[in-house]
């Protein structure tokens, strides 16, 4: 009788956190300007891609993948809509003069592996003005750029200086963190675009 009863109880609890843990995506109401939040990650969900509907087979969704936030112009982000392909994370702050160099090759790239190799800039220490101008100014409207104010992101993927480069595989791995340069950037997302 013990052992139906704890069984039942096991069950009860199980389906209570369940259903718990499916309302706990997406940052919260009150959120602070820039927050950006774990995404739940308990089922693969599917991949929207910019130029159309969800796939037909989700990809699962890597842990590094696992958040969303807003972009500068205020649209929700979920990263979980990039799981099955590489993606380039791209910390800038808009008083940076490396970042500004790397703007043109970035603004230059995107759109040509945009399907392929989303490169996603994550706007960091500084005011949503100057981040707004910079994008204006440097041609970068045409790729997403997330509003990180709160240095969330910056947290998550230990990124300690402007500018650095995230890079992932289409496991979600990262398989560079640092400093690239015009060349080796476009070198890098030629050769994950062909893999």
């Amino acid at each position: 009788m013990r052992t139906a009863v704890r069984v039942t109880a096991a069950a009860v609890l199980t389906a209570v956190l369940a259903a718990t843990t499916g309302c706990a995506a997406g940052p919260e109401p009150d959120a602070a300007a820039g927050a950006v939040a774990p995404a739940s990650t308990a089922a693969p969900r599917a991949t929207v891609t910019p130029s159309g509907p969800a796939s037909a087979s989700p990809a699962p969704v890597p842990a590094a993948l696992s958040f969303t936030g807003k972009t500068l112009d205020g649209t929700a982000f979920d990263a979980a809509a990039l799981a099955g392909r590489p993606v380039v994370l791209w910390f800038w702050a808009p008083w940076c003069a490396t970042c500004a160099s790397q703007a043109w090759t970035v603004a230059e790239i995107a759109p040509t592996y945009r399907d392929t190799v989303p490169i996603v800039g994550v706007a960091g220490l500084g005011e949503q003005k100057a981040m707004k101008s910079f994008v204006t100014e440097f041609d970068l409207g045409g790729t997403t750029q997330i509003d990180d104010r709160a240095g969330a992101l910056w947290r998550r993927f230990k990124v300690a200086e402007q500018s650095t480069f995230v890079v992932l595989d289409r496991t979600g791995r990262v398989v560079h963190k640092g400093f690239l340069d015009g060349e080796a950037l476009t070198r890098q997302v030629e050769t994950l675009a062909r893999g």
